[in-house]
């Protein structure tokens, strides 16, 4: 239907004719000439519909609106000295139509093309006219870009693209499942993947040894806008591989992966443990663009004068005294912005927000009474603050304190507008613990049950003690990929299984098919997993995931354009032998 997209068309082409598709993007009427800017996925090319050229195209012209779809014949031809548009590709040249033909009409639409001021509700209803919009379409050019230099440096690497099931079998890996019942099985459910982590480590038990997969996984937990509840991630693991192999092959996939997007990561990319990440940031996922660590400063509080401070500064293993210096801080801040950010820390947990400001005449500040003078000179030598700066200061159990401390950071570096937005801070998070603990104090593993634990650090009294071989890829505050070392022996899969509360009937029923292949020669290996969507987010500049997503789902779960989730027919619940209960009424 066409000889040329719209861009392609230029000063090479004047005196020729070509026969263009798309939709009207826009048109004016300039005394009877009626001018078009025809679009399609390349860009647009103005229409000159004039009636001393073709009355018969301009008769066509005349009942053309937005977003109808045309098919143009014409000559190309040079706008003239003056009339040259320099923000169009195609800005040097027009085409004068000598035959239109209104392929499909277009209502009025329910907003306008690129209009992101539009309810993003109304805009997911109608998303086939939000993903007009030109730079919605170069996001998913990029995407498209990113991907096959993604496949194509694992494939030049050895790796083999291999596709897992997605109907499966429900196992813990921490999160809800998506449950498919089965209508052969009655009673029976598949369950839609989390990850392929079971079947990459059996293909590396086959002796496939280096694996590759973009991969759709599924899980049913709460949305965030950099959360869906599905979404694809770049699969990858290896066999006869250290820690460091897979840090090595995974840099390599992000410098290629983001060269196409015009950004030159430099590696290798540094590493930072675990414990530094929580203790500095408050967060194992630390945004480095800016300053600003937390510091430290239990000591000098043990001799505070103020029972609760020395109290809290005694008990060094559950509990926190940090400082956080923000240079400039007192000259930003006014009295009434220092009550928000208290207001801010309170909804995290704190009891409150002490601070110091350091002015011409010296410190002030009500901390400063509660402290000897030997530990306050002792603090400000460690903190080194100048005039103009203030510190603020967190107290209380270890978990609470780090974690509002860690958020009022971030805070502090966007009112202060501290982050460079062109930056791209890359850092590894290791050296993970193995466990944590749950609400009733058990633990819990920290990534997944299949991660190797350093067996050097076993405790089984102390498991919040024990390392795992773990490692998180960090990206301006947000975890774009995990990976690990995974267990490939039967005896500490199932250590791993007991620590969790997973006794050997359970472990059988769940995990049976991983135990009995650790039995057949299973290869140390081990990989890691990359959230395409979140890299995607991060290189457009956008905060929000559903922007990279063709077809997302809302904070609900919801596909508004499909109207997914829906009931279905009976019949088919009878199929299943399923019926529904739905809340606050009777059984159907």
């Amino acid at each position: 239907m066409r000889t040329h997209y719209c861009a392609e068309v230029n000063e090479n082409l004047v005196g020729q004719k070509v026969e263009l598709v798309g939709w009207v993007n826009s048109h004016r009427d300039h005394g009877g000439v009626i001018f078009i800017d025809l679009r399609d996925k390349s860009g647009i090319v103005q229409i000159v519909a004039d009636p001393a050229d073709s009355i018969k195209a301009h008769k066509v012209a005349e009942e053309i609106k937005d977003e109808y779809v045309l098919k143009v014949k014409g000559l190309v031809r040079l706008r003239g000295e003056g009339l040259e548009n320099p923000k169009l590709k195609t800005g040097k040249i027009e085409v004068v139509a000598e035959e239109i033909v209104i392929e499909n009409k277009s209502e009025i639409l329910p907003f306008q093309i690129g209009d992101k001021s539009v309810n993003e509700e109304l805009r997911l209803k109608y998303r086939y006219l939000d993903l007009r919009d030109p730079n919605s379409l170069n996001t998913f050019i990029l995407r498209s870009k990113v991907t096959k230099a993604i496949r194509d440096y694992f494939e030049e690497n050895g790796f083999i693209d291999v596709e897992t099931p997605i109907l499966t079998k429900s196992t813990p890996e921490g999160a809800r499942d998506y449950l498919v019942p089965s209508r052969i099985h009655p009673a029976e459910f598949y369950a839609l993947p989390q990850s392929p982590q079971l079947f990459k480590q059996i293909l590396m038990v086959a002796g496939f040894d280096r694996y590759y997969q973009i991969a759709k996984c599924f899980r049913d937990e709460d949305l965030r806008a950099d959360r869906q509840p599905e979404f694809t991630q770049v699969d990858v693991e290896m066999s006869f591989v250290s820690e460091d192999d897979v840090i090595e092959m995974i840099e390599g996939m992000i410098k290629e992966a983001f060269k196409v997007a015009g950004i030159d990561v430099k590696v290798p990319i540094a590493r930072m443990t675990y414990s530094q990440a929580i203790e500095e940031y408050g967060s194992d996922k630390p945004d480095l663009r800016f300053d600003l660590a937390m510091v430290d400063v239990i000591d000098e509080f043990v001799d505070s004068n103020n029972e609760i401070f020395s109290t809290i500064a005694k008990d060094k293993k559950n509990n926190r005294f940090k400082a956080l210096k923000v240079p400039g801080g007192d000259k930003f801040y006014s009295r009434k912005m220092l009550k928000e950010l208290e207001n801010f820390v309170r909804k995290f947990g704190a009891k409150g927000l002490a601070y110091i400001q350091v002015k011409e005449d010296g410190l002030k500040g009500p901390i400063i009474k509660f402290m000897s003078e030997k530990s306050l000179d002792k603090m400000i030598k460690k903190l080194n603050p100048k005039v103009g700066d203030i510190i603020f200061f967190g107290a209380g159990e270890k978990k609470v304190v780090l974690d509002y401390m860690g958020r009022l950071r971030v805070k502090i570096a966007n009112d202060m507008q501290l982050i460079n937005e062109d930056e791209y801070k890359f850092i590894w998070i290791v050296d993970f613990p193995m466990f944590e603990k749950d609400e009733n104090g058990n633990p819990t593993p920290l990534h997944h049950p299949f991660t190797m634990p350093d067996m050097d650090t076993w405790d089984e009294e102390n498991f919040e003690n024990i390392q795992s071989i773990a490692y998180d890829l960090v990206l301006n505050g947000y975890e774009i990929g995990g990976g690990s070392i995974r267990i490939h022996k039967k005896e500490i899969q199932e250590k791993v299984f007991k620590m969790l509360g997973i006794d050997e009937m359970d472990a059988r029923e769940k995990f049976g098919f991983l135990l009995d292949a650790l039995k057949f020669g299973a290869p140390p290996h081990g990989g890691f997993a990359l959230g395409l969507d979140r890299v995607i987010m991060l290189m457009t500049k956008t905060d929000n995931i559903r922007d990279v997503i063709a077809f997302p789902k809302t904070q609900k779960a919801q596909c508004l354009l499909t109207g997914a989730p829906s009931e279905v027919d009976k019949s088919q619940l009878k199929e299943l032998h399923i019926r529904v209960k739905k809340p606050n009424t009777e059984n159907e």
